[in-house]
């Protein structure tokens, strides 16, 4: 038993969905049932947010107060984002919900959730969420984890074709041009990279802000991002993929830092990322190598927890980089989709029903994790 068996049986799966990818047979892997997107799973996942949008309490504050006078309840200080449990849940809790709009949009949930939209998107809420951001002693709120799901949440209200009429985007804009230029004050200052597995990740902050900034043609702060990656990760090799997780990650920061760099790569040449990509991950394309899920004890312990959001991270990361991988590199690309099912299958059922320490915001990175292999398999199947 043991190691050598395992790995026998990993190498049987790839090679399993490498002959069906050369030969184009494709049901079987992109039809997986447990793993799409249909409209019963869409309605239990957005069925989280929908309950805790506007539950106060419990409540994780995260900002610095300057005086007893500003103390004042969740809802008073982000009258948006004061539900589930904490701002950058409530955040990408409100991008979930965005995500099932713009998937489903002719359907009783849609409905439901432009009703919410339309209540909870309105300018005096968004001026006093805006306030603790311009506070010189609360100038690292959210940063840059929270910056990145809310720049997240506002590109996916624009996609939506209700928006145009609704004005959700136009309303959120001034937060939006806010945070974009609190990256851009912050980001020549960041002398080194946050490597944790948790909110402060620098990789993770930068992805977002950077897919934002390429779509709406921000040059300095995508220039800036650019900038930094290169200076921060271009050197690097030899991840230590081994020591992950820690006991409290919800973000690989091996896969998170390569993600980053596939992202700022030039996918009509990748010769150049994947010689770094294979120097800097070597474990990554052993055949004898085995990428574990986290494995959680106490899903009622909010640190613990986190490990359920490290499998679903790790799987987005997985399918975000099949698509740096050369067409013709099947089996790293099979590899790469096994591994990040393997991951999702292993948290996927302890999501909906289970303590308030992870649903208030594992549902969201469920639903991305699925969203990201949806275009994996696109470009997977795409000749």
């Amino acid at each position: 038993m043991g190691v050598k068996q395992f790995s026998s049986w990993s190498l049987f799966r790839v090679l399993f969905l490498w002959i069906t990818l050369f030969s184009g047979w494709v049901p079987t892997i992109s039809g997986a049932d447990d793993l799409v997107i249909d409209y019963e799973t869409a309605e239990r996942l957005a069925n989280l947010p929908l309950t805790c949008y506007n539950q106060e309490f419990p409540h994780k504050f995260g900002i610095t107060y300057n005086g007893i006078e500003e103390l004042k309840s969740p809802h008073a200080v982000h009258p948006i984002f004061y539900g589930c449990f904490d701002w950058h849940s409530a955040v990408h809790g409100h991008w979930l919900l965005a995500a099932i709009l713009n998937k489903f949009p002719d359907t009783d949930l849609a409905q439901r959730i432009i009703t919410l939209f339309d209540e909870q998107f309105q300018e005096d809420k968004v001026a006093v969420e805006m306030e603790v951001f311009r506070q010189e002693h609360n100038k690292i709120f959210e940063r840059t984890y929270g910056w990145a799901w809310f720049l997240k949440l506002h590109d996916e209200l624009e996609q939506n074709p209700q928006n145009q009429e609704r004005g959700w985007s136009r309303i959120l804009q001034p937060m939006a041009d806010l945070l974009v230029q609190n990256y851009q004050n912050f980001l020549p200052s960041l002398a080194y990279p946050i490597r944790a597995g948790e909110h402060p990740n620098t990789a993770f902050g930068l992805i977002f802000a950077y897919e934002y900034a390429q779509k709406h043609d921000l040059e300095e702060l995508a220039d800036l991002i650019a900038f930094n990656a290169t200076g921060h990760f271009q050197s690097d090799v030899d991840c230590p993929l081994n020591w992950e997780p820690s006991g409290s990650d919800f973000l690989s920061p091996c896969l998170q830092e390569a993600e980053l760099m596939g992202k700022l790569s030039d996918l009509d040449q990748p010769d150049e990322f994947n010689e770094w990509f294979q120097k800097f991950l070597p474990n990554l394309f052993d055949p004898d190598f085995i990428l574990e899920p986290g494995h959680v004890i106490d899903r009622t312990d909010g640190k613990l927890v986190h490990l359920d959001g490290v499998n679903f991270s790790r799987a987005w990361n997985l399918y975000s980089l099949i698509k740096t991988l050369p067409k013709n590199d099947t089996m790293n690309r099979a590899k790469f989709l096994s591994l990040g099912d393997e991951h999702i299958r292993e948290s996927m059922e302890f999501v909906v029903g289970s303590d308030y320490a992870g649903a208030h915001w594992l549902a969201s990175f469920l639903f991305y994790a699925l969203q990201v292999r949806e275009h994996a398999l696109e470009d997977m199947f795409t000749y």
